[in-house]
């Protein structure tokens, strides 16, 4: 907002930067973090009464020469500090990512009307670590490998400038930005891929990418991709070939035993299954004389009849389509 502390800052700096220059252009530095750096400073004031050095806003350190005592405002600042062969030069170690800003000195003297005024812009920059390279969508037609490589950094990338150089080829070739796209035909002798990272403090480089090993990376993939299917379909298939086999063992099984009822059902009719008991008992039969008078037994006159009781019929059924048959058969023998 227009009357935040932020916008009174932003102002500030841009007077300071945009003010009087008559004492020397704005100089502008760059530091790494833990490293330390050091504010020039020539002045041809011959007779100095004290001098402020700022950091945007604040006050860092007021000297006071002609013995006079260094006056450090904060302090944590005091073993950060410190003015290298006695001179005004200003040394600022064990620097940090907010160490970034603008830096003033200012000179006062007597026999000056103004003061003598030096700016400066200090950037803090972090060491680049190793980049890391990822790969994007690959496409294999016609046995040519076109994909994209994408450099990139997990931290500090500020002002960072990517550099990529294609190696192997008849003539090697250099390419800016983070985005490398590649197309790399089989047979072709193999490439090499590098991305390097560059700051205003430091640099550093990708791991060497081979071209023939990224396709092929990428056709393993596709394997792997197959071969996962194959494992997910074979167990199906060997499921329903199992479940399959079984179903037609019970099939089977029941048309056995149908067969089987049909046979009995068919022998049951055509042989009546009528049969003595296996205890049958045979009774004999005494008949007498007509008279009352019981005379003395005569063998060769006396009649004997045999009673056969059938066995209990096993299908009640089968009688129907049988012709009909006496409960009881009696034989009669007279001697």
């Amino acid at each position: 907002m227009a009357g935040s502390p932020t916008c009174f800052t932003l102002i500030y700096i841009l007077w300071q930067l945009t003010g009087s220059t008559a004492s020397g252009s704005v100089k502008e530095l760059v530091g790494s973090i833990g490293g330390a750096v050091t504010f020039p400073l020539k002045s041809e004031v011959k007779q100095v009464d004290s001098i402020v050095w700022t950091f945007n806003t604040t006050t860092l350190v007021t000297i006071q020469p002609e013995g006079g005592p260094m006056i450090v405002t904060q302090n944590r600042n005091k073993e950060r500090v410190d003015f290298p062969d006695g001179g005004y030069s200003l040394k600022l170690s064990k620097l940090k990512k907010n160490d970034s800003g603008i830096y003033n000195v200012e000179i006062y003297s007597s026999s000056l009307q103004d003061p003598f005024i030096r700016k400066y812009v200090l950037r803090v920059y972090e060491h680049l670590s190793k980049p890391k390279v990822t790969m994007g969508l690959q496409s294999n037609k016609n046995g040519t490998c076109v994909t994209n490589l994408t450099c990139r950094m997990e931290h500090g990338e500020e002002d960072v400038i990517y550099t990529w150089k294609a190696l192997g080829q008849a003539v090697n070739e250099s390419h800016n930005g983070s985005i490398l796209p590649i197309s790399w035909r089989w047979g072709e002798s193999d490439m090499t891929f590098i991305c390097t990272v560059r700051n205003p403090v430091s640099s550093n480089s990708s791991s060497p990418i081979l071209a023939r090993k990224l396709c092929e990376g990428a056709a393993d993939n596709s394997d792997s991709s197959m071969v996962l299917l194959y494992l997910l379909l074979v167990p199906l298939l060997l499921s329903l070939f199992v479940l399959g086999l079984f179903l037609w063992f019970l099939k089977r099984e029941t048309q056995e035993e149908s067969i089987e009822e049909k046979k009995r059902a068919d022998i049951c009719r055509e042989t009546p299954n009528i049969r003595p008991y296996s205890g049958e008992n045979t009774e004999y039969d005494t008949i007498p004389y007509a008279n009352r008078t019981i005379p003395m037994e005569d063998a060769a006159n006396t009649l004997y009849s045999t009673v056969e009781i059938p066995k209990k019929i096993e299908n009640p059924h089968s009688l129907l389509t049988m012709p009909d048959t006496p409960r009881l058969f009696a034989y009669e023998n007279v001697i």
